[in-house]
């Protein structure tokens, strides 16, 4: 089901591309963690609507909030969330459209998925370069049942500027002191150690082809490329597989009427189900643009995709917002 929903995405780029007549065109750019469902959107949308055609590039967050700011674009893509005081200081709005998971994807062909379990020690210690080997003491204890061998552990991370490192980074420095004091959080950080791979599908890539491996990415990357997940110990000393489920455990605490610009991360929520690495992902847009025509037309697409389009969001095993959060956005934003 997941291949030919991402199927019928690559097939609905070039049909959009041969779209021409369109009154209205709204470009976009940015974070590739939600890029799957978003050229679903764009596609299903100028289908219905023929007077308005949306395009979306995946380029990652770092340019995603670039371009938006430069006004090159009619609205950015990012996970990484601006601070009230950047979006007033950029005259943006910011508003979160879907919650995922950043998984960690492995190439150990002994394994099932989802059969390796590491804790916040052992992951922050893999990333760190601390712990080289898979049959390390520390990762075997965790595993009794599994047979590891003594494979180097080859990291793989992010080499752009991208939200999902952002929210990587950000539970690692929650979960690890030493890794917080050496390397911090950021949507682009001075890894310790390992190679880098360009968005989402260049850490996949790179994790598909490298035996020994650990990367991470967003879930429905990880799906599509029918990589093998770890399961991993959350807040609540609860070990959890990534799943929608999971992922939405960790954003049904979340306080929107009390987060300002709507900034918000749900790294390390507590909750027995809750999965320790969720993110949001948002979209910004410039406050008072110029063209009303456009603006409008904007706000009749982020509309339509929150509701019509949290079905197809699902499907591609994201997690659209909650109803009283949507209605929030569309009182607050979109009117």
């Amino acid at each position: 089901m997941m291949k030919k929903y991402l199927t019928s995405i690559a097939l609905s780029i070039v049909a959009a591309i041969s779209t021409y007549g369109a009154d209205i065109t709204l470009n976009g750019a940015g974070a590739s963690f939600p890029a799957p469902v978003y050229q679903l959107w764009t596609y299903a949308y100028t289908q219905i609507t023929p007077d308005v055609k949306v395009n979306y590039q995946s380029l990652g967050s770092g340019a995603g909030i670039n371009q938006i700011k430069a006004g090159t674009v009619d609205f950015g893509g990012t996970d990484n969330p601006l601070t009230p005081e950047e979006q007033s200081e950029a005259n943006l709005v910011q508003f979160p459209m879907l919650t995922g998971g950043v998984v960690l994807i492995v190439n150990l062909p002994e394994l099932k998925s989802t059969e390796l379990k590491l804790d916040q020690k052992t992951l922050s210690d893999i990333f760190l370069g601390n712990i080289k080997v898979w049959n390390d003491p520390a990762i075997a204890a965790l595993n009794p049942e599994v047979k590891l061998s003594k494979t180097k552990i080859t990291v793989v991370h992010r080499s752009d500027s991208s939200g999902t490192s952002f929210i990587f980074t950000d539970y690692l420095s929650k979960i690890s002191p030493e890794w917080k004091e050496k390397v911090g959080t950021g949507a682009a950080v001075k890894w310790p150690v390992g190679i880098g791979g360009q968005k989402n599908p260049g850490v996949c890539n790179n994790v598909a082809k490298i035996k020994g491996s650990i990367g991470y990415t967003e879930y429905t990357y990880a799906v599509e490329a029918k990589l093998k997940c770890v399961t991993l110990k959350n807040k609540d000393g609860k070990f959890v597989a990534p799943t929608p489920k999971t992922f939405s455990a960790s954003a049904a605490g979340a306080d929107w009427e009390n987060a300002k610009g709507y900034y918000m991360v749900l790294t390390d929520t507590e909750g027995e189900d809750s999965w320790p690495i969720t993110g949001i992902t948002y979209i910004l847009i410039q406050k008072d643009a110029p063209d009303k025509e456009k603006q409008q037309a904007l706000y009749k697409y982020f509309n339509w995709c929150l509701t019509s389009g949290a079905n197809s969001a699902s499907k591609l095993n994201y997690v659209p917002l909650p109803k009283n959060l949507v209605e929030k956005i569309q009182n607050d934003v979109l009117k």
